[in-house]
């Protein structure tokens, strides 16, 4: 199997935490997202340990909130000893409501609007991350406001181009994220953000994109921000006592996959940054990663029950199943690959070939092509592998599907942490 946490039991069937996948489907119904707490905790502990390894006091983990955002994952992550980074009131509300301490919140987005810039201060999110100069005069007149020095990250670009995806890429100059530095604008961004009141700029970020499986990228990344912070030293007198690297440390979502060593890679990018450091005789600062596929895509599996199969003569097979793009769109968006498992017959030979489509009015409503599978029949569950990460979060009511529950594994305890949605929920806020 791809990830320990998974295995066949004796009924032959995939078992996910110990759980039978065919047991959860037929009590909890399908489509339905599974997610394994103990394996998110047992991610979450790669980045905390490393970090207070080789990272100076105070340096943490932040869990991006964007891969996969509901009130049972805070307590989690926070028991755990992150922060959490967000990027709209909603995911605001959502952490503070779960309990999460506001103070240890990083609020990002590039269009903040204005009633969002002062909910966040309301709230008392610890840090902004600030985008452009539009959002830093709103930031600054909120905190003034209300009598507070606000806490911010400065957003930078540093002209990197990691080649990831081209929809998860980030880091290029030309790019709709932060002021680039190799322009000369993120020097005047920091020159107009030390010289507004309210705010107290504590450090940079800067995000290079995602699913990247080695630390090279990051150690250029590290090269390019220190070079800029000296260069701001030099020209304003001003030392960065925060580096936020962002997020991108890729997973495996299918064998051919390379597997990433979390702690080998913040291994090498806090000797980098060290030595650099050392170089520049500049003060080692604290470091914030944003982990968020990484520490809940492979926790995720998707379990749907299939329809049967459909073969076109002289072309191929195809798989139906009662999900699809509303429940995952990352196929149609990005053709991502996917494990799948026939969960009802997970000890038979993967030797069906097919390809494996939703339920919606449209052609590109696939989870995957030209794959290998058990060979099912109707009302057999495929489960899909690695969708604790941007399956839930991107979710939707296309074709007025309604959206799935999600459970959670706990020591060998299930419960059911979002429940389905249903047809007086979908039309609730309809006139």
């Amino acid at each position: 199997m791809l990830y320990p946490n998974l295995s066949v039991n004796k009924a032959g069937h995939l078992a996910i935490a110990g759980i039978d996948a065919c047991e959860l489907a037929k009590k909890y119904g399908t489509p339905l997202y599974v997610l394994d707490e103990n394996r998110v905790r047992h991610n979450c502990r790669l980045y905390t340990k490393a970090m207070k390894a080789y990272l100076p006091q105070g340096s943490m983990p932040l869990y991006a909130s964007k891969a996969l955002c509901f009130k049972g994952i805070y307590p989690v992550v926070a028991d755990e000893g992150l922060g959490a980074d967000v990027v709209s009131a909603g995911e605001v509300a959502t952490a503070i409501r779960a309990g999460f301490p506001a103070e240890n919140l990083c609020f990002h987005g590039t269009n903040k609007t204005d009633a969002e810039i002062a909910y966040g201060v309301e709230q008392g999110v610890g840090h902004f991350v600030v985008d452009n100069a539009n959002e830093l005069a709103v930031l600054g007149k909120e905190a003034q406001a209300r009598g507070i020095v606000q806490r911010v990250l400065l957003r930078v670009t540093v002209g990197l181009d990691p080649h990831t995806l081209e929809a998860i890429n980030t880091g290029r100059v030309d790019s709709q994220f932060g002021v680039p530095i190799e322009t000369g604008q993120a020097l005047r961004f920091v020159r107009e953000a030390l010289n507004t009141p309210g705010i107290e700029v504590e450090g940079f970020h800067s995000h290079i994109g995602s699913q990247i499986f080695e630390a090279t990228s990051f150690c250029d990344q590290v090269d390019r921000l220190l070079a800029f912070a000296c260069s701001v030293r030099e020209e304003l007198g001003y030392e960065a006592g925060i580096f936020n690297l962002g997020g991108g440390f890729g997973v495996c979502y299918v064998e051919d996959d390379p597997q990433v060593d979390i702690d080998e890679n913040i291994y090498q990018i806090a000797q980098h940054l060290e030595a650099g450091c050392a170089h520049a005789n500049y003060p080692m600062p604290r470091v914030f990663l944003e982990p968020g596929r990484s520490i809940v895509a492979d926790a995720g599996v998707t379990l749907y029950t299939t329809g049967g199969t459909k073969t076109v003569e002289g072309y191929r097979s195809y798989v139906t199943v009662d999900g699809g793009m509303t429940d995952n769109p990352r196929y149609a968006l990005y053709k991502s690959a996917y494990t799948l498992v026939n969960a009802s017959r997970a000890q038979e030979p993967a030797d069906f070939p097919c390809t494996v489509a939703g339920r919606c009015c449209e052609s590109g409503d696939r989870i995957a092509e030209d794959i290998r599978i058990a060979q099912p029949k109707r009302g057999d569950v495929i489960a899909v592998l690695t969708t604790g990460a941007y399956n839930f979060a991107m979710s939707s009511n296309y074709n007025r599907v309604l959206r799935p529950a999600l459970v959670m594994i706990f020591n060998g305890a299930v419960r059911v942490a979002v429940r389905r949605q249903t047809i007086d929920d979908l039309l609730a806020l309809e006139q």
